[in-house]
This record gives structure tokens, C-alpha cells and sequence, in this order.
């Protein structure tokens, strides 16, 4: 997969979570993912379509990072995952959306974004409609880890 592609992303990701949540991430090491399952407690998954790529992006959260964040961003902090938390992931993954194809139109690269779809709970799953590679990359921070998956038709 081209790294051109992906390297947005994760710089997105984490300029998102530190400047709208003061949430440092660390990157892991990236790997291919041969399943659908997904390795966080609640995920935000975007579909993106352009003339000269398509693909799908998701990033899932543990739930302990997800709550924290909500506490970061909102000074709230509920007791388990709900309604406002998931309408927040849904948010984040806008958001990182966002910032890549801001970065990735500078390169030539232009996608439309559909409404990012949230998925919770223990071992649920992430489609990416496209046939192409998964990769994934785990992040870990002071609240839990977080895991970007990437897949693109054309890298």
C-alpha cells in the first residue's frame, strides 16, 4: 500500500486527538488484517470515492480511550459507551476524514466522503467495501490504544 496515501491519515489522527482532546497517540507497527473483526469496543467507518481511488477508512477505539476522550473534549465522562459517545467517534472519524483529503488533494488525489457509519461492542465488525488490502495500525496513549484500518482498491 502506497504510504503517500496512508502517511495523511495518521497525521490527521493524531493532530485531531491532540488538539481537540490534549490525547497524545503512538504509533505502532502497521500490519495486514485478514479479518473483519474489530480489535476496539466502538468504530467510526468512512467510505471515500474519487476519480483515481476508493476506499474506506474506519478507526476504533478501547472503550477506556473513547470514554476519555469524551472527558477531554466534552468534561463529561459516561460510565460505559453510549449514544454521545458513538455520535463522537462518528465526529472524530469526519474530522481525520477531513484533514486527509485536505492533505490528499494537495497531492492530486480528490474523494467525495459518504456519513461515517459508528459500530460498539465487544468483537463487532468493520466491512470495508473494497477489494483491496487491510491495514492496520495500532496507536497507544496514557487512556488505551486506538486502531486505524485502511483499505484502498488501487495501493
Amino acid at each position: 500500500m502506497n504510504v503517500e496515501f496512508i502517511n495523511p491519515f495518521i497525521s490527521s489522527l493524531v493532530n485531531v486527538l491532540e488538539t481537540m482532546a490534549q490525547t497524545k497517540l503512538q504509533p505502532g507497527k502497521p500490519k495486514k488484517k485478514g479479518d473483519e473483526v474489530a480489535v476496539g469496543d466502538v468504530s467510526g467507518l468512512i467510505g471515500m470515492v474519487g476519480p483515481q481511488v476508493k476506499g474506506s477508512f474506519s478507526i476504533s477505539f478501547e472503550e477506556s480511550l473513547a470514554l476519555e476522550i469524551m472527558q477531554r473534549m466534552l468534561g463529561e465522562k459516561p460510565a460505559k459507551i453510549n449514544a454521545e459517545v458513538t455520535d463522537m467517534v462518528g465526529e472524530i472519524t469526519n474530522m481525520v476524514t477531513g484533514g486527509a483529503k485536505l492533505e490528499l488533494s494537495g497531492k492530486g488525489y480528490d474523494f467525495d466522503m459518504a456519513t461515517p457509519i459508528v459500530v460498539s461492542g465487544k468483537q463487532h465488525t468493520i466491512t470495508h467495501k473494497v477489494d483491496g488490502p487491510k491495514i492496520i495500525l495500532p496507536f497507544s496513549s496514557d487512556a488505551g490504544s486506538a486502531y486505524l484500518e485502511i483499505c484502498f482498491d488501487k495501493l
